[in-house]
């Protein structure tokens, strides 16, 4: 089993057990906050200004990607929402829409773009893009969700002084702490999921403190995954078919299936904990949770098979050249 996802369960189930209460909880909230901060902080620092900037600039095929991340994904969240709005409690149904309003992963995107034999540095590009944009695209989508569905929002701020500032801090320190972050890349990622799992904590033990296990019932936990199932292979289908309707190269088709389907677990629950009160964050991020973990093996499937695919193409495009060598 992935050792973050046992760390996950093991979050989940710790505070379940023996949530923080008391005195724990202004401390863990604080922890929370400065583990964010410092989390968005490493990320700029750890960014090249290269590769923010070609992020930002490459949009000829990164625009299907963002589109796909930020407009489809809303559209088919809200779409679902407004056909079955019974089918879930709002607090899940607003998890749901609030997994359609995140950005896409960086280390995963790229990771199957490679094994797939897709276009790395355009998956490198967009999946920098979409991290990049998201810290202000995603408080503005949920804020327009929120709106039209009743929900409450933190302070808009938070996302600046929690999110953006440190990111910018470390972009502008980046020239000197980048290549420490080069050279520490795993003490790093320990980092961000260290932080992660406390974040998740703490947000559990909120919601249990409220009676999360007794509002939600063991049959809408499967529920919840019948419905990122769906929209994952609902956004699948689409990027697939809109990469050949606009006649995308096979490795560029898959980059634009990866980083156009997936969504952020180690950015989205800190998101997550600073834009809802925290007695919603538990139940808002069990949605994603639950994404992350099917988006990870449905992925992985896929990869293998547009391994194969590339491998077949790059097969049948050297028969010629031999042909025409002999």
């Amino acid at each position: 089993m992935d050792p973050f996802l046992m760390g996950l369960v093991s979050a989940v189930l710790l505070a379940t057990f023996f949530p923080c209460h008391g005195v724990a909880v202004p401390v863990f909230r604080w922890l929370s906050i400065s583990l964010i901060a410092l989390m968005f902080f490493l990320q700029g620092a750890r960014l090249s200004r290269k590769a923010v900037v070609d992020g930002l600039v490459a949009w000829k095929l990164h625009l299907l990607i963002l589109c796909c991340t930020f407009v489809l994904f809303p559209l088919l969240g809200l779409l679902g929402h407004a056909l079955l709005p019974n089918l879930m409690q709002p607090e899940i149904w607003m998890g749901v829409l609030f997994l359609c309003c995140l950005p896409s992963t960086v280390q995963s995107s790229i990771a199957f773009t490679s094994i797939g034999g897709g276009n790395v540095p355009a998956a490198v590009c967009a999946a920098t893009a979409s991290n990049v944009l998201g810290i202000f695209i995603t408080p503005v989508l949920v804020g327009l969700i929120l709106s039209k569905h009743g929900g409450a929002a933190g302070n808009p701020l938070d996302i600046v002084y929690q999110l953006l500032l440190p990111f910018i801090l470390g972009q502008v320190l980046q020239p000197w702490l980048g290549p420490w972050a080069h050279r520490n890349k795993k003490l790093l990622s320990f980092s961000d999921r260290g932080s992660v799992l406390v974040v998740v904590y703490a947000a559990f033990s909120d919601a249990v403190m409220q009676g999360l296990w007794h509002k939600l019932p063991v049959t809408e936990m499967g529920v919840i995954a019948l419905v990122d199932a769906v929209l994952l292979f609902v956004v699948l289908g689409i990027t697939i078919f809109a990469g050949r309707a606009f006649g995308l190269p096979l490795k560029d088709e898959i980059a634009v299936v990866f980083c156009g389907s997936k969504k952020t677990l180690a950015s989205g629950v800190p998101m997550a904990n600073v834009l809802f009160p925290p007695a919603s964050v538990g139940m808002i991020v069990l949605p994603l949770m639950m994404y992350h973990q099917i988006q990870l093996f449905v992925c992985a499937v896929l990869a293998r098979r547009f391994a194969r695919m590339t491998q077949q193409a790059e097969q049948h495009e050297q028969k010629p050249e031999i042909r025409h060598a002999s």
